[in-house]
């Protein structure tokens, strides 16, 4: 079969080396029962994924006289499996992408609109269509989602401090500046207003941005491309608005932010009591977790802050139809199953998950139901633009180095704002 996306990732290959067992070059093999087999690749979503999967799909394989012959990837091998399995020609019936990684399998053909096969029974019963719908096209159909970064608050703290738990940006720097105190007499603060920790060493520049910086941006109306997405929208009066918010705060921050990642700042200065605030991941098991990781805690949580609009990071990863698959109907019908109630309620009772259906009932503790009822509009993921990566790496090193004061809420903007411009301009004089 002659691959007509091929030529385009030749050029956006990555790297040379195919991870060995991947692929099928791009054709349906008889199985042993002499059906189809269909090639879809996954993601370690959890401790065997191959096996998890693989056992609630034995009535679904004979139902269609069908063999799904799954393929987990490596986290640390992820995209370069896919950038150089696709210029090789070669490449699953199904798989699994997330938002940073998708756009050039978008722009190259590699994978297909699935607007077509949504029907109004699809729309009524799948949770989050709208997260997978990208570029003007339904390019993913969600399938890991949830566990957005929320505001969690020390409930001891604001008792103390006769506080609610903050609604808006005022309320939120209100109780900053009122927790942060010397509380042994000793002339030195060691209570904080908020845990916070930006040292992406470890952890990549961007999630810096996933913990922190889009609520806040998403929360004054800004975002990171402008609607034609030729140019970048963050350096905007909201924009920097919300970033000068965002600095204003360090004063009321453990003066070692960037010592720390996001997630120890949380475990180690929230965790341990020692801020009224502190952001972290979410877990439909933060109740039991929690529990015993921080026993004297005692905790609750703000899925997000309200300025003049609600706003936090949960990403969403997605299955995606490649254009190669011989069979896409079958394809298609395979991706509605795994992400439908029948295979996810299993799956779920297994690994905990959010339901992605209507039909699915929520599965964990019932403190954390609400992000997945009631506050489901206020966390989604980021836009799918051109030169993603490479926009919000930069973007993540001028938020770090206006967090550290080396450089101005205006600088730090500008040169990001420029280079961002730079690489769109670039982008689409090729396109025109």
């Amino acid at each position: 079969m002659k691959k007509k996306w091929l030529s385009a990732l030749l050029v956006t290959a990555m790297v040379t080396g195919l991870a060995a067992g991947c692929g099928n070059n791009g054709e349906e093999e008889p199985s042993e029962e002499g059906g189809k087999t269909l090639e879809v690749w996954l993601a370690p979503l959890d401790d065997d994924t191959e096996k998890n999967w693989g056992d609630l799909l034995g009535d679904w394989e004979k139902e269609h006289d069908c063999t799904v012959d799954i393929t987990v990837i490596p986290w640390d091998k992820y995209q370069e499996t896919y950038s150089t399995a696709m210029s090789s020609g070669e490449g699953p019936d199904v798989g699994y992408m997330y938002n940073e990684m998708i756009l050039p399998y978008i722009e190259s053909g590699a994978i297909v609109d699935m607007t077509d096969y949504i029907t109004e029974e699809d729309e009524a019963e799948y949770k989050y269509l709208q997260n997978g719908y990208m570029m003007d096209g339904q390019y993913g159909w969600p399938l890991v989602t949830g566990v957005p970064f929320v505001l969690y608050y020390n409930v001891d703290i604001l008792n103390e401090l006769g506080e609610q738990p903050p609604e808006t940006w005022d309320d939120f720097v209100r109780i900053c500046e009122k927790a942060t105190q010397d509380t042994d007499g000793d002339g030195e603060i060691d209570q904080y207003g908020y845990a916070v920790g930006m040292n992406t060493t470890d952890i990549g520049p961007t999630q810096i941005l996933n913990a922190y910086y889009y609520s806040v941006l998403w929360q004054n109306g800004s975002n990171i491309y402008n609607d034609d997405m030729k140019s970048v929208r963050f350096a905007d009066e909201a924009g920097t608005e919300a970033m000068t918010w965002m600095k204003d705060l360090t004063q009321y921050m453990n003066p070692d932010f960037m010592s720390y990642s996001w997630s120890d700042a949380f475990s180690t200065i929230f965790g341990e009591g020692k801020a009224a605030f502190g952001v972290n991941r979410s877990a439909q098991t933060d109740e039991t977790t929690y529990a015993e990781s921080y026993p004297d805690l005692n905790w609750d949580y703000v899925t997000s802050l309200k300025n003049v609009d609600y706003g936090t990071f949960g990403a969403t990863d997605s299955l995606t139809l490649m254009s190669d698959a011989d069979d896409p109907d079958l394809a298609m019908e395979f991706i509605k199953y795994v992400t439908g109630a029948e295979f996810m309620e299993q799956y779920h009772a297994k690994c905990p998950g959010a339901a992605l259906t209507n039909s699915e009932p929520y599965v964990g503790d019932p403190k954390m139901e609400r992000i997945y009822t009631e506050d489901t509009d206020k966390w989604h993921g980021i836009q799918v633009g051109p030169c993603g990566d490479e926009i919000l790496t930069q973007l993540a090193a001028d938020l770090q180095g206006i967090m550290t004061g080396e450089l101005t809420v205006e600088e730090g903007l500008a040169e990001a704002e420029e280079y961002s411009n730079q690489l769109l301009d670039e982008y689409w004089a090729d396109k025109e």
